[in-house]
């Protein structure tokens, strides 16, 4: 198949309520013959099961034109004369005229894609819609490697507000802030979106929000029977509850300290109606407590041999 301009090829899920299209690139990932991960909803199936049906039209353009030819080919080698012979001069031949028939053959052009993914596990290149997935050689989830990424962006942050003065240094920590929050709280969505099937409810899996690590630790105890604190030491997890508050003043109180955050937090430096204090060390050591309860929740929620919610092997 020809590939787009990174050596993609693309491929389309074949189960009939998912249907959607992603892209891989052959030659990285598992070697030999390997079933195919849906990204999105991770049904398992041959490789062969997921051609797009534009790949397909233009496969069968490209084998009909072949097969034309090797036919016009073959026809052209049997082609003989007979000279005259016997008193009657009769003359027996087989000339083939003409070419052999051509076919149309559609143009073909992969499409555009958003997120560009290379797996943790197997090293497969893919792309997607969206920014979570099933890597679609081995299977795992790329959830822990997105957030990765996200929580290198907040760190891109504050090191280029060691640069700036004192203004623009703090608003570019308290946008490191909000993204290490903003961060776990997608992750922490999509694995318990993924494991929904294996909460109590369901339904409710789906909708578990991770800005308040309070309330996140009480739904996920609920469903799925583990407990976030036990990702973590006590300081740490105190430390992380109160970060976590102080991007909920600085989103939705202009980072000016209320009662609500001092109850929450306990924070005996701050002082109600002054602006909450953020530092950039705190933000720095929030990152790599956010990376400890990710790895362990994605371990417990979404151990390494699970699948997709539609998995058919």
């Amino acid at each position: 198949m020809p590939a787009d301009e990174k050596g993609m090829v693309g491929r389309k899920c074949p189960r009939r309520d998912c249907r959607k299209y992603f892209k891989l690139k052959p030659g990285t990932g598992l070697k030999g013959d390997v079933p195919c991960h849906c990204p999105y909803c991770g049904f398992v199936g041959a490789s062969d099961d997921f051609w797009t049906p534009e790949q397909k039209k233009y496969l069968k353009a490209v084998a009909m034109n072949y097969a034309s030819e090797q036919l016009h080919r073959t026809l052209k080698s049997m082609e003989f004369e007979t000279k005259s012979q016997g008193p009657l001069g009769i003359t027996i031949s087989m000339k083939v005229t003409g070419g052999p028939q051509r076919f149309h053959q559609p143009y073909y052009r992969e499409k555009e894609l958003e997120t560009d993914v290379v797996c943790d596990h197997c090293t497969l290149v893919y792309a997607i819609y969206g920014a979570f997935a099933f890597c679609p050689d081995c299977g795992s989830h790329n959830s822990f490697t997105i957030l990765g990424k996200n929580l290198e962006i907040a760190e891109k942050l504050l090191a280029l507000a060691g640069t700036q003065q004192r203004d623009v240094a703090e608003h570019l920590v308290g946008d490191a802030l909000e993204n290490v929050v903003s961060a776990f709280d997608g992750f922490g969505r999509e694995i318990c979106r993924v494991a929904a099937p294996r909460a109590t409810k369901p339904a409710d899996a789906e909708d578990v929000r991770f800005q308040n690590l309070v309330g996140a630790r009480t739904r996920v105890q609920k469903l799925f029977g583990f407990d976030l604190i036990t990702c973590v030491s006590g300081q740490d997890w105190e430390f992380a509850c109160r970060c976590f508050q102080k991007r909920h003043v600085l989103a939705h109180k202009m980072g000016v300290v209320d009662d609500a955050y001092v109850q929450a937090t306990n924070d005996s430096t701050a002082i109600v109606g002054r602006k909450v204090q953020i530092r950039a060390e705190e933000v720095k050591r929030l990152v790599d407590v956010v990376l400890q309860l990710g790895g362990k929740l994605m371990a417990q929620l979404l151990p390494p041999t699970s699948g997709g919610d539609g998995g058919s092997a």
